[in-house]
This record gives C-alpha cells, structure tokens and sequence, in this order.
C-alpha cells in the first residue's frame, strides 16, 4: 500500500522524525568528511552528505552549510577565513571513527585527535585531509550562496587537487569508487556499500563532447 505524506503531516512532526524522513527519501548520496583548520591550527572534521557537482569546466564542488550556532559552523567559518577545505570519501575501515566527527565538540578540540583519525597536509595547501581516506579533494572557497528560506548556505569550492588510488581511475576519467571501497549515505546516520553498479551506453546519439560538458 502507498502511503502519502502531506507538508501538514511533515510539520507534525517531532524535528527529529522530519529531519530523518527528509534527509534520506530524495535518495542514497555521497558521505564525506570535510576537513578544516582554524587561525591557531586547531584541525577540524565534520560529515556531509551534500556535495554537489556543480560543474566540470571549471571544476566546481558544492556543499550545502546548515544553520550557524554557538556549537555548530567550525567547518564553515574555518573554510572560509582560511579560503580552503578538504572532501574526504568514507570506507568501513574507519567509519566508526568518522561517525563520531558529527558529535560536537569545542572550538579548541580537534575531531582528528577525538575521533582517532591521521591528518594529513599536501604541501601549500592549507586545510588537512584524512590519511585514511581513499579519494580525497582539495578545494578553496570560490563563492557562497544563501538560502533565505532556512538560513542554510550553499558553497561552492574550485577543485585545487585530488588524490585517489591509480587503479580506479579509468581510460576515459570515470573514478570507480566502487572499487575504492567508498560507502554511500542515507539520511544523516545510514552508511552503505556504493555498488555494484551499471554504466550504460548512449544510444541513437553521440554522448555530449567534454568541451561542452558542465
């Protein structure tokens, strides 16, 4: 039996209840730790799971920011008074330890150190990744959206750099993160495996050259 679920019965709705609802029905997405620092070098993570591909030319990665509070947006504020900020793919090997990056924690306590996980900088780039990650991406502040609808913001990052394992990238670019044992999200505490999957061809026409790609 179908079950239909109206705006009044959302707002019925204990927060909690409707956050889960609404965060896990548009589908699975891609979970990440967001890696920070701030002005006295106090490494930060948190868990995302809104990174959007906004565009490949140029590289562009969007990240949606929910409200700022006295104990939420370390990761926002760092990222953007540093200009940089990491993306870093989950696998089961340390997923217990990344979950626990969404707890909060002070300003002056690294997530790295109390969730048990290696930071790891690439030369002049000022923000750290996960040494544990397998597909990690560097990306510097580039322009910031407001939504005004729920005080939430939409950032969007230049890609600077990124580092996976040679095997899962392909001939043709597609980055088999099926292979890389990355984890895919749903809602804000479900973790599952990203395969198996498909790639189909294109049929009756040419698939759009990359000149003219987003």
């Amino acid at each position: 039996m179908e079950k239909r679920i109206s705006r009044e019965d959302l707002q019925r709705m204990d927060r909690w209840t409707r956050a889960a609802l609404v965060n896990s029905v548009p589908g699975f997405k891609s979970v990440v730790l967001v890696g920070t620092a701030n002005a006295a070098g106090v490494n930060n993570l948190a868990v995302f799971n809104s990174v959007v591909h906004v565009g490949s030319n140029p590289p562009l990665i969007g990240l949606m920011f929910r409200p700022r509070t006295a104990d939420v947006g370390h990761t926002y504020h760092n990222a953007k008074s540093t200009g940089y900020y990491t993306i870093n793919l989950l696998q089961f090997g340390f997923l217990d330890a990344a979950h626990q990056a969404s707890s909060k924690y002070p300003e002056h306590v690294s997530e790295f150190e109390a969730c048990g996980l290696q930071a790891l900088f690439s030369p002049g780039f000022a923000a750290p990744y996960v040494a544990e990650s397998p597909v990690r991406i560097g990306l510097r502040w580039q322009e910031e959206h407001p939504i005004a609808a729920n005080g939430t913001s939409f950032v969007v990052g230049a890609v600077e750099e990124i580092f996976l394992p040679e095997e899962c990238l392909g001939p043709d670019g597609f980055v088999n993160l099926v292979d890389a044992g990355v984890l895919a999200g749903s809602g804000g505490d479900g973790y599952g495996p990203a395969g198996p999957f498909l790639r189909l061809p294109y049929i009756g026409s040419e698939p759009a050259k990359s000149g003219s790609l987003a």
